[in-house]
């Protein structure tokens, strides 16, 4: 009879803070991966945690693992039965790419994620708690891919070392001058485990950081590795009602599709969502802003205004669409403020900014309020990431069944 996977939690008291270690990590990657031919990579780490967790736990019985399986799935989000093709996540925050993936039909077999209170909201969807620092775990260590996935946070590249080489008679290549950043570590992924085809994420600047080095930098080091590149700035407004910009680069393997793909960027539909429908009916008065605050946010947007600058507060026209959601909107909710009738303006509740990525009502948020805005600032626009990821999937799949062994039938 299956177990329940809420069983299983709380039998083995799986609960994520800041002392999670990879234990975990190895434990739940096998759960989800022991028939698919990927489980080598984690049974070891899982079996290793299972025998400590029975032993600090005084728990009956042999930890085997065939006492836990099979499993019923009792999450918002279970993996897929016949998924048609893999995929690793990376910089996974709370998983908004893994679910326009899964929802495309793709199983998730490795996901890295270092944010503890990020990895608490991915579990809790998800059934999975994501590895750490991705900077400390090797490439030999992931398994096989057909996608790779990440939304990478931005760094400056320092390209000083490359006169030094030069001077030293030494050959370099983008990777080397990509080092440090946390680019490389998607980099170096890449080169070893050599997926079809990827997507990478990251904020509109991007392209004209460092007047336009860094982004050639990153696109001649992605070709370098033998990808044939396709960029474009998009805007999850027409998905949702925000102002949303951001880079989306996608890569397919010259070796397998020759150059010759015939991915193309989705047109993107005029959206008829108008900011109100995302908002909760009878909204918690917590998210009321104090006559404190208020007054202090007016009289830094007049302060501003007097100078000629454009800072201060963003009052969002309730029939239209509002600014782009940070990850510091926990501060004091300034640039999208949501006007009251009779009361000072409120902000927004966590809820409605999960509505306010395309995240479903049944994706859990099961951190506090501050962490919830730091969470759905930080990620991603989940229906604009599928419309994308259905036009990549569409090219994989179709190269995929090109590369079937053919049989032979004899009469």
């Amino acid at each position: 009879m299956p177990k329940k996977y809420s069983e299983i939690r709380e039998k083995l008291k799986i609960e994520i803070d800041n002392k999670t270690d990879s234990g975990l990590a190895h434990l739940t990657h096998y759960f989800q991966n022991h028939k698919n031919g990927v489980s080598q990579f984690f049974k070891s780490g899982a079996k290793e945690y299972l025998v400590e967790q029975h032993e600090k736990l005084n728990l009956v019985g042999e930890p085997d693992f065939q006492y836990y399986f099979p499993i019923k799935w009792d999450i918002p989000f279970p993996p897929p039965s016949s998924p048609k093709f893999k995929f690793v996540d990376l910089f996974a925050g709370i998983g908004g790419i893994r679910l326009a993936y899964q929802n495309l039909g793709g199983k998730c077999v490795f996901t890295s994620e270092w944010n503890s209170y990020s990895k608490k909201t991915y579990e809790a969807n998800f059934g999975e708690v994501p590895f750490g620092d991705i900077t400390k775990i090797s490439e030999k260590e992931i398994p096989d891919h057909d996608i790779l996935l990440a939304g990478f946070p931005c760094q400056p590249f320092s390209i000083a070392g490359v006169s030094k080489k030069n001077a030293l008679g030494r050959k370099h290549g983008f990777l080397d001058e990509t080092q440090g950043t946390l680019f490389f570590d998607v980099a170096r992924i890449i080169k070893h485990k050599k997926p079809s085809t990827f997507m990478l994420e990251n904020v509109k600047n991007l392209v004209s950081h460092d007047k336009g080095k860094t982004f050639k930098i990153i696109t001649e080091t992605l070709k370098e590795l033998g990808y044939s590149i396709h960029y474009k700035v998009l805007d999850g407004k027409h998905f949702v009602p925000q102002h949303r910009e951001r880079i989306i680069i996608v890569g397919f393997r010259e070796e397998i599709f020759k150059g010759e793909e015939n991915f193309k960027f989705p047109k993107l539909p005029e959206s008829t969502l108008r900011f109100k429908d995302i908002l909760e009916i009878k909204p918690d008065n917590k998210y009321t802003l104090s006559e404190h605050l208020w007054k202090y946010l007016q009289e830094y947007s007049a302060k501003h205004k007097a100078k000629g600058n454009g800072f201060g507060f963003g009052m969002t026209d309730l029939n239209g669409i509002s600014r782009t959601m940070s990850a510091r909107y926990y501060k004091d909710g300034a640039e999208i403020l949501i006007p009251q009738n009779g009361k000072n303006p409120r902000r927004l509740t966590p809820r409605e900014s999960a509505r306010l990525q395309g995240f479903p009502d049944d994706f859990l948020i099961p951190v506090s309020d501050t962490q919830a805005y730091r969470q759905f600032g930080n990620s991603v626009v989940v229906p604009l990431i599928y419309s994308v990821g259905k036009n990549i999937i569409k090219e994989l799949l179709s190269i995929n069944e090109l590369r079937k062994p053919k049989v032979a039938i004899y009469g």
